[in-house]
């Protein structure tokens, strides 16, 4: 065998590092074999070897390995055929052809058919050892791609989304109906209900799964930046524009676009993505060529916008091209029986986020839980479960680690004289005014502490103050409970 065949000079007695990866040899030469699992064995690896194709398929059954080293000439059968089984075993399995002089073309066909690479004998060690090393990488890389987008599908999946209720077991239908199109979906509710993760749901159960989903918060951005944002520009389409820039439609090529907050765009921008609907095109700002657009869009809103469209603040063309199929999510209010699940859920998340030991809800701690109107809905629930995690020191959550407002320390609930014949949404709708209400004043009507002793966001406050028409009283900016 040639010189540099043979492993370089190392004392067989020094410590083997971590090992680094596991390499299969399948070689039908025991010389080879054996030279290549000392070389790398003392550089790391755990290497098993195989004197035949059949041989080789055998240790592949029974364990993984992060690359195989597969000789082109072998007695049972050829190393194309043994490459092409491993393939239909595992597509991202890295594999490098060993091959002899004068069957480089082979091997370069292998790669075609693929392989990762191919060695040739004699080998060079250091290059041999260069080209296991990028393998091996690239194949834990791929494998740790392969598991992101499984735990990225499963944490999404809509029959993992927690809820046992009636309104959420017609949700987990009509997504299941509606993933597989490439129909656009409208949907609705108030914040904190879920619809970002209703939206990852219908993308991640659809044909374009395996392309981009992209949200973007259509009511954070000013108009300019939106349509910058939405459909990129050209090099001088404005003062600070130095350089051209994707927008988030080319991003979403292939993909699904979450259009989040929607009622929030103006009359302009609604006209602009109205032509996106219908023409399937759209141009960069400051640009003059058309640009193909496949992207299937999901719009969510928390107002009313057929009222809009009455009201002339939101164009009734694209309600209708939105609103093809529409998702109405329930307020958690509307589903309490989901609560326990969902405590369960955010208690077993935050636990081990925070590596600690899985907390319990107790009893005394959950009948408020269940009880309480959540104005910000699931968002609000998580964090007020996060928090108790986090500020918990015992294994049992109990009713002193919820907020006030929640459990009724120093928040005597407002009596209720409601009309005999008024409605339980009436009812209910009365009670949450009279507990803004009760808030506020405490607040010396300051809303930005208020949003914070509610634990919601003020966007979410400021929404829940419109629509139960609570007038706003001069804020008493010196008050502090």
């Amino acid at each position: 065998m040639s010189e540099t065949a043979v492993v370089s000079q190392r004392s067989i007695s020094e410590s083997a590092p971590e090992t680094l990866g596991s390499v299969l040899i399948i070689d039908d030469e025991a010389e080879i074999r054996e030279s290549l699992e000392t070389l790398l064995q003392l550089e790391g690896y755990t290497v098993a070897s195989a004197a035949s194709g059949r041989e080789g398929m055998a240790q592949i059954g029974e364990r993984p390995f992060d690359v195989v080293l597969l000789d082109l000439a072998l007695p049972d059968k050829s190393g194309m055929d043994v490459l092409a089984e491993m393939r239909l075993l595992n597509a991202q399995q890295a594999v490098i052809m060993v091959t002899a002089y004068g069957t480089v073309e082979n091997a370069v066909r292998a790669m075609q058919f693929g392989a990762t690479n191919f060695i040739q004998k004699p080998w060079d060690n250091e290059k041999l050892l260069a080209d296991v090393r990028a393998a091996v990488a690239r194949f834990k890389a791929e494998e740790e791609n392969v598991q992101l987008k499984r735990a990225l599908k499963q944490r999404y999946n809509f029959e993992n989304i927690v809820g046992k209720s009636e309104p959420m077991l017609k949700i987990f239908d009509l997504v299941a109906q509606v993933a597989p199109s490439r129909s656009t979906v409208l949907l609705q509710g108030e914040s904190g209900t879920g619809k970002e993760i209703i939206a990852k749901a219908l993308h991640l159960n659809s044909p374009r799964r395996e392309r981009p989903f992209v949200p973007v918060n259509t009511g954070s951005m000013p108009p300019d930046l939106l349509e910058s944002t939405l459909f990129g520009h050209v090099k001088g389409a404005f003062t600070s524009a130095i350089a051209s820039k994707k927008g988030l439609f080319e991003v979403a090529d292939r993909g699904t676009l979450f259009l989040d907050e929607i009622g929030t765009m103006g009359l302009d921008m609604q006209s602009k993505i109205l032509r996106v609907l219908q023409d399937r095109r759209f141009m960069h700002l400051g640009g003059v060529q058309e640009i193909q657009a496949d992207v299937r869009i999901i719009a969510a809103t928390n107002v009313d916008l057929r009222q809009m469209v009455r009201e002339g603040r939101f164009r009734e063309d694209l309600f209708y091209r939105l609103n093809v199929i529409s998702i109405d999510l329930p307020a958690l209010r509307q589903r309490r029986e989901d609560i326990p699940l969902l405590v369960e859920h955010f208690l077993k998340k935050y636990s081990e986020e925070n590596e600690r030991p899985k907390r319990r809800i107790t009893t005394e701690a959950l009948r408020p839980l269940v009880s309480y109107a959540w104005p910000g809905n699931v968002r609000e629930l998580e964090n007020v479960i996060e928090r108790a995690v986090v500020l918990s020191s015992d294994i049992d959550v109990g009713i002193d680690l919820l907020p006030d407002h929640i459990v009724g320390r120093g928040t005597p609930v407002p009596r209720l004289d409601a009309d005999p014949g008024a409605s339980l949404f009436d009812i209910m709708e009365d009670c949450e005014r009279r507990i803004v209400i009760d808030m506020l004043e405490k607040c010396g009507w300051n809303q930005t502490e208020a949003a914070e002793r509610f634990h919601v966001p003020l966007s979410t406050l400021n929404q829940k103050i419109k629509r139960l028409n609570i007038e706003i009283k001069k804020k008493n900016n010196n008050h502090r409970e």
